[in-house]
């Protein structure tokens, strides 16, 4: 299933910031709490929730409860889907350059004169 111009604008805002890139990195090797997930910045606890809460919005990562924690999950299906996106797009892009390069090279480059 595509996923809607919407959602990718949330994907894509989601992951322009590097803090939260750092984060889905992060959750790329195994569920985390928030805490575990602050240790390597120099920002707060709480400004690392905010950073989750936009995470959650896109619909890049979850929180769940095992007993007393509530660990963050990626949701490597949405990567997916914004990676497919972004591979579609490369592929027409190369195929337009690619016709452009063919065209120009039939070009006679004396009828310029």
């Amino acid at each position: 299933m595509d996923t809607a111009p919407d959602d990718l604008d949330l994907v894509f805002a989601a992951l322009a910031d590097p803090t939260r890139r750092a984060i889905v990195e992060r959750l790329t090797h195994g569920d985390a709490t928030v805490n575990e997930l602050a240790e390597p910045f120099a920002i707060s606890q709480q400004a690392v929730s905010k950073h989750l809460r936009v995470l959650e919005r896109a619909r890049l990562v979850s929180r769940g409860r095992v007993a007393q924690t509530r660990p963050v999950t990626l949701d490597g299906h949405r990567l997916d889907e914004a990676t497919g996106w972004i591979e579609r797009n490369r592929r027409i892009w190369a195929e337009r350059h690619d016709r452009l390069t063919a065209h120009l090279e039939t070009l006679d480059p004396e009828a310029d004169r």
